[in-house]
């Protein structure tokens, strides 16, 4: 089972000088993706219970447009284990313009990460064979 979100990162996610984003912003975005997939899967927002690992690969600036998506890749009795990836697939170009930004060629990873989620037996309103 997979979740995908689209959006422009603005202004006010500018955290640092240059218009980087804060890594924060991205693991949010993470924990939106994976309430989707618990509500989907379990028909109820679970909690996020730990990260396994979690590696920045490129940063991100306001203005870029990024695909934020994740997948269960195991199921427990209450555990849900998923992988997350975040891809900038245009980028802001303010040296060009303030308008200014291209389509990249190819999609650039730029965070992943794996993690954990819990939703208690007595919340789950989906059954599971």
């Amino acid at each position: 089972m997979k979740a995908k979100l689209h959006l422009r990162l603005s202004q006010a996610d500018a955290h640092y000088g240059g218009n980087l984003v804060d890594g924060a912003k991205v693991l949010a975005l993470f924990g939106d993706v994976a309430t989707e997939l618990l509500i989907r899967h379990d028909g109820d927002e679970g909690l996020f219970r730990a990260y396994e690992s979690v590696d920045f690969l490129a940063p991100l600036f306001a203005g870029d447009y990024i695909d934020v998506e994740a997948e269960i890749i195991h199921v427990g009795n209450t555990s849900r284990k998923m992988a997350f990836y975040c891809y900038k697939v245009i980028e802001a170009r303010p040296d060009l313009s303030p308008s200014a930004c291209d389509v990249l060629p190819e999609r650039l990873l730029v965070t992943k990460a794996i993690g954990t989620c819990v939703v208690p037996k007595d919340k789950m309103r989906v059954h599971h064979e």
